[in-house]
């Protein structure tokens, strides 16, 4: 009888629990968020101040607290308070350019910060940049590691298992031409780069992604423009999106495949889904550009968005 009790008030204990588990289960929809859960959240200016257009953010992993900035007429800066308080990390170095275009933390040793100079936003009051300089104390201290005649530094990728492993996507020089361009990538933390992906000396590289499951896949994306005082050029033969599955050793052009636009293209910026790497989105400059997604890890294509506010301005 004594057990008949227990197993009668266990049941009856946990059976709230069953019917709530499965009314929550049949409420969850894939793909959907609630809202109201962020309808309080708004927009605000946390700094630093003064120090020019932010291109370059990047936080640290284990951390929620610790973020780097990059400014493009201000240097590094860091906060180690979620943004209260920042500090520049950069003035105390023998930096030779305050214009950042990219940073990237490494994941598997924190203290390990790669910084490249120079920002590819095609505006006229633009900064040039220096290269790659790298911190391995957190920002304490900062080496230039090459790749001095890059101009413009648009993304770095650093393996997440490996942080001598980098990628480095080159834009060049803005108003002129030079071979100084391309996806560039270091296997022994900086010492040495070899050159991965290169069309011509009048088209650099502005992005590159990684699989966030797959270290050796790698997405680029090519960008054929040049500026003149009064002028921008945006788009050409050589742009496209490019990929490889063998960390840069070949590489497929995904930019011609079905359902991305016809016709010459312009900048291309990519993302991989970090729940499904075969998801791929891209915004991409055309006469019928837009947001365009892929399931299939770029293989098809298909439009996603024609918001102007999207791509009215893709420099």
């Amino acid at each position: 009888m004594r057990k008949v009790l227990t197993l009668f008030w266990a049941i009856l204990y946990i059976s709230p629990y069953v019917i709530y588990a499965q009314n929550i289960k049949e409420d969850i929809k894939p793909d959907r968020y609630n809202q109201k859960l962020y309808s309080g959240l708004k927009w605000r200016n946390i700094g630093p101040w003064r120090a020019g257009r932010c291109l370059a953010v990047t936080g640290v992993p284990g951390n929620p607290l610790i973020y780097y900035a990059g400014q493009v007429g201000g240097g590094i800066w860091k906060t180690v308070d979620a943004g209260n308080s920042w500090l520049c990390v950069s003035d105390s170095s023998k930096f030779t350019s305050s214009s950042v275009g990219a940073l990237a933390v490494a994941k598997n040793n924190v203290n390990i910060i790669y910084a490249g100079m120079g920002e590819v936003e095609m505006r006229s009051n633009i900064s040039f940049g220096d290269g790659v300089y790298k911190s391995t104390d957190a920002g304490k201290s900062w080496k230039h590691i090459g790749l001095e005649k890059t101009n413009a530094i648009g993304t770095i990728v650093v393996d997440p298992k490996n942080e001598n492993i980098v990628y480095v996507a080159a834009m060049g020089k803005i108003y002129g031409a030079n071979k100084e361009r391309g996806l560039y990538k270091s296997k022994d933390g900086g010492a040495t780069w070899n050159n991965i992906l290169y069309t011509d000396d009048s088209t650099g590289c502005v992005d590159v992604k990684m699989d966030p499951t797959n270290p050796l896949t790698i997405y680029a994306s090519m960008w054929q423009a040049h500026r003149t005082a009064f002028s921008l050029s945006s788009g050409g033969k050589g742009c496209g999106l490019y990929k490889s599955t063998d960390g840069g050793e070949t590489w497929k052009l995904l930019s011609e495949n079905p359902g991305m636009p016809n016709g010459l293209k312009g900048k291309i910026i990519c993302t991989v889904s970090a729940v499904n790497p075969n998801k791929l989105w891209a915004i991409v400059e055309n006469e019928n550009g837009g947001v365009f997604t892929s399931p299939d890890g770029g293989e098809t294509w298909s439009i996603a968005s024609k918001m102007n506010d999207l791509t009215q301005r893709p420099w």
